[in-house]
């Protein structure tokens, strides 16, 4: 069982930056894939980018070259990052990490089906 919360959203202006943490408690070093998602009003959650078991990234279109997904350990808990620059209005949404015990290959922003443990969502907003 995994436990993930979030960290690090806020208000910022565009072409701003925001680093956004999500720590992931109950990990015991199996295979773990993990991903950030995004859900503004009135649209479906949206794949953000995803880092598979060994640490290869995808990243949806909408967000290449300006947000980095990364992560790190220490004793029992990973840590997920985003790092999120030159925002824009648009990427005003409420963000949420996910995870699952998966030790698989994964090239490609795993759908939100993918995934069985999710953050509590912080928000960020980005004005013009």
């Amino acid at each position: 069982q995994l436990h993930l919360v979030e960290s690090g959203g806020g208000s910022v202006q565009a072409g701003g930056s925001l680093r956004l943490s999500c720590a992931v408690s109950g990990y015991t070093r199996r295979g773990v894939c993990m991903g950030w998602f995004r859900q503004a009003p009135g649209k479906e959650r949206e794949g953000v980018a995803t880092i598979d078991n060994d640490g290869w990234t995808s990243y949806a279109d909408s967000v290449k070259g300006r947000f980095t997904i990364s992560k790190d350990n220490a004793e029992n808990t990973l840590y997920l990052y985003l790092e999120m620059n030159s925002l824009k209005p648009e990427d005003t949404a409420t963000y949420y990490c996910a995870a699952d015990l998966d030790a698989s290959t994964v090239r490609y922003v795993r759908g939100p089906n993918g995934y069985g443990f999710w953050g509590q969502g912080t928000q960020v907003t980005v004005s013009s």
